[in-house]
């Protein structure tokens, strides 16, 4: 017990070293370069066509890459890889300090960015102009993910200046993450030889349901999105001369819609989009609700008097992360309320974010969605489920007890509080073809997107 002891102080000193180290790092050679990352317009691709030719996802790996080499640290290597036509990887390995050491740890990050949403963002505040308020990083990409890179990186460096052991690191910093990945497959294919025996996969880029612990990640749902589109006229024609003759599509497409959703519960009905959820995953959430309480639905920016789904705290956190749910995230075939006549519209469309479940074959459930949107139609009506594309979730192996008692304890050193778990609602694709690739290695999924910090809404913080 003696030695116990004198081992946990000893460990104590350490962190405490490593702390202060990287607070330092944050403080006076980080803060400025993020500031300079969130200047950049660095949208993904899907959101910007013209990605490749005005250059910001080059430009923002330039400006990371160029910091990475600037540490200096012990046998770091760093590039930025890129294939024509694909965006950019900033691709970097640090040397094992024991040689002897045979594994890969591999670290994960990106620096694409979602859309600006620029008319939104609070009095002061935009998404590219860096602003610290109330010890607070706002900015788009601040928290997702700009942030991994730098992490990564100054935690090493840590271990180094402090002259504590770490085994080879390999870390990618991917560039169309926000995109679903497409480009990451080709390059890690390629740099497979390069990656040896991984046994440790770190990810910087989910969440935490309180910044008073650290969180670990067990799962994350898939996403199936695409264009749900209803005509029914070749134009729009007076309403006072079509209404009750001709079908109005926003009904049409409302009814083809009540297949997929429960209008009312919100429930999604098809059974081939819902899982058996594991028992393991049942009793992490019971342990999560009883954590958080009421925060978590009380830290959503609800209006006055607006409810949640339902008040039972387990229920809510196994909808975010093991049930599937749509959302409906734009429209095309409306005019402004202000603009709109009395016109009855050839057609509606939304587009469809459909979360499923994280064990859900996403390429099976793609398709069945699809025909069971478009197969049948009211009225005979044109129906399309246009430009589909899906995302598999993941659901993480079992921990190994080494490392779940190093997660423990670092978290208990640093915030007084052991390490929790829970599921996250969003989707990181590239996951699942990181525990296909590499079936024995443990995972750690954590980031820093907690209560209110908004990613891909306004007002994104750090």
């Amino acid at each position: 017990a003696s030695l116990n002891l004198v081992e946990e102080k000893k460990i104590l000193r350490e962190m405490e070293r490593v702390f202060a180290v990287i607070q330092d790092k944050w403080d006076n050679h980080i803060l400025d370069t993020l500031f300079d990352y969130i200047r950049i317009p660095n949208q993904s691709p899907e959101y910007d066509e013209d990605w490749n030719k005005n250059g910001h996802l080059d430009d923002a790996a330039k400006l990371l890459n160029e910091w990475v080499l600037k540490q200096s640290l012990k046998g770091l290597t760093s590039q930025i890889i890129k294939i024509q036509d694909r965006t950019p990887i900033i691709f970097i390995e640090i040397e094992a300090s024991n040689q002897s050491s045979s594994d890969t740890i591999f670290m994960y990050g990106h620096l694409d960015k979602q859309p600006p949403m620029a008319e939104d963002w609070a009095e002061g505040l935009g998404p590219y102009t860096p602003v610290i308020r109330d010890g607070k990083l706002y900015g788009r990409g601040a928290s997702d993910d700009g942030y991994s890179v730098f992490s990564a990186v100054s935690s090493i460096g840590a271990l180094q200046e402090t002259g504590l052991a770490h085994g080879r690191i390999i870390i990618v910093i991917e560039a169309s993450e926000e995109s679903g990945s497409p480009d990451l497959p080709t390059y890690i294919e390629q740099l497979l030889p390069t990656l040896g025996s991984v046994s440790l996969i770190i990810c910087l880029d989910s969440g935490c349901a309180n910044y008073d612990q650290l969180w670990l990640t067990t799962s994350l749902r898939g996403l199936i999105d695409g264009n749900l589109k209803v005509s029914l006229l070749k134009e729009g024609i007076h309403s006072g001369d079509g209404s009750g003759l001709v079908a109005d599509s926003f009904r049409v497409l409302r009814n083809v819609l009540g297949r997929l959703e429960d209008e009312t519960t919100g429930e999604i009905r098809p059974p081939f989009l819902h899982v058996d959820i594991p028992p393991s995953r049942l009793a992490q959430a019971r342990v999560c609700a009883e954590v958080l309480g009421q925060s978590i639905y009380q830290n959503m920016p609800f209006l006055d008097g607006t409810e949640p789904l339902t008040r039972d705290l387990v229920t809510l956190l196994l909808n975010k992360s093991w049930r599937p749910f749509l959302s409906v995230i734009g429209a095309e075939g409306f005019p402004v309320v202000s603009k709109a006549g009395n016109v009855l519209r050839p057609y509606s469309a939304v587009k469809l974010s459909i979360r499923v479940p994280p064990t859900l074959n996403t390429d099976v459930a793609e398709k069945q969605i699809h025909d069971l949107l478009v197969s049948d139609p009211p009225f005979n009506a044109h129906v399309s489920f246009e430009n589909p594309s899906s995302g598999p979730g993941w659901n993480s192996p079992d921990l190994e007890p080494w490392l779940e008692k190093a997660l423990d304890s670092a978290s208990n050193q640093f915030f007084g509080k052991g390490c929790n778990f829970n599921g996250e609602g969003g989707a990181i694709p590239f996951m699942k073809m990181l525990g296909d690739m590499f079936p024995k290695a443990q995972f750690v999924i954590t980031g820093v997107l907690g209560p209110l910090s908004n990613a891909h809404g306004p007002n994104e913080f750090l």
